[in-house]
């Protein structure tokens, strides 16, 4: 199957959206089975509750039971209210990470209230292009508030005028209704996290799907549900002989990599680069973050420039906040990936 499709299915009674490229599975959204937990995107008028000492942050109640934490809140007092968004997924029974830089995503643009000034994505290089969204969305702004700032991402590039003023238009319009809930005291929930089927068309922009395949049956008729098993296993195989294990942990998430029957002198560094390669996409699949360490099949310290080098190219496509710590006295390497997602293995429990 050639050509990148998005495919749009309800699996086990939630929605869900598959991204296709090549017949392989590049990217899994679905709707988590608790709707009323803090997810990423959504935002609350929270009520600060009280400090953690050492850690320079501050505990939050979100309402109905649901709390977050704040870092660096300094000069914040207990009953204070203010509005956040929640920054990345936690694990069961602790506080959701927040912040409070919201931000109003859409497929074109991003409003930012409190961080005035217009970007435009550096991806869109064509000069005349830039000066047509720059226009397109001065004039858009024409009637907000000062304070409020505007990102155009690279989706918008050759995108007609209508549809990226229209966007503006609706985000500014949320906007406004969740800055003025700020006012009252009392914890709640303003704006719901992104649907999975929203994410998809919000996200997959780059490049845009060659086909939308959506409604009841399609996952079957397209090979997902079989894509999906595999994502169960934590066995990985690479090209040649070489495979790749990856199973988390309560502490980390454990990578071994290993060559097989290739005994080859450049067997290592072929099964290494293979999994530098895939490894970003099997991380976001499964929906993983936190501490990886990966043990790499051995190669020579000479090689370490070059594999690192690949895997930031993979992780710079991959979207997802990842920064490479380093190499361990063992010879492991250790990366540390932010919490976008729920792990898969407990969303399809």
């Amino acid at each position: 199957m050639k050509g990148r499709i998005a495919v749009i299915d309800r699996f086990r009674g939630r929605m869900a959206a598959a991204l296709i490229a090549d017949g392989q599975l590049e990217d899994f959204l679905i709707d988590p089975v608790d709707v009323l937990a803090p997810h990423p995107g959504a935002i609350y008028r929270a009520i600060a509750d009280r400090p953690i000492k050492g850690q320079n942050g501050l505990m939050l109640k979100l309402g109905d039971g649901q709390t977050g934490f704040l870092r660096q809140a300094k000069g914040v007092q207990p009953g204070q209210g203010m509005l956040v968004q929640v920054a990345s997924q936690t694990e069961p029974g602790k506080a959701a990470p927040v912040t409070t830089r919201l931000l109003f995503k859409g497929r074109y643009a991003i409003v930012t209230p409190e961080a005035r000034g217009l970007n435009i994505a550096r991806s869109i290089r064509d000069d005349e292009e830039r000066v047509r969204l720059a226009d397109i969305a001065t004039e858009a702004m024409a009637g907000a508030d000062e304070g409020i700032g505007l990102i155009l991402r690279t989706a918008a590039a050759g995108t007609d005028e209508s549809a990226i003023a229209g966007e503006i238009a609706e985000l500014l319009e949320i906007c406004s209704g969740v800055m003025t809930a700020v006012g009252d005291y009392n914890p709640v929930l303003l704006l719901a996290a992104p649907s999975a089927d929203y994410l998809a068309w919000r996200d997959w922009t780059n490049p845009d799907p060659e086909q939308v395949f959506e409604g009841e049956g399609t996952f079957a008729d397209h090979g997902v549900l079989e894509m999906l098993d595999a994502l169960s296993s934590p066995l990985v195989q690479l090209t040649g002989q070489a495979s790749m294990f990856i199973e988390p942990t309560r502490a980390l998430v454990a990578v071994d990599v290993n060559t097989g029957a290739d005994f080859s002198l450049a067997a290592g560094l072929k099964a290494n680069l293979a999994a530098a390669r895939d490894l970003p996409r099997q991380l976001r699949l499964r929906g993983l973050g936190g501490q990886i360490t990966v043990d790499f099949a051995p190669m020579g310290k000479k090689d370490r420039k070059t594999l690192e080098q690949v895997l930031k190219r993979a992780l710079k496509s991959d979207g997802v906040e990842t920064i490479v710590v380093g190499w361990t006295p063992l010879g492991h390497l250790e990366l540390q990936r932010k919490r976008e997602r729920l792990p898969m293995a407990e969303l399809l429990a």
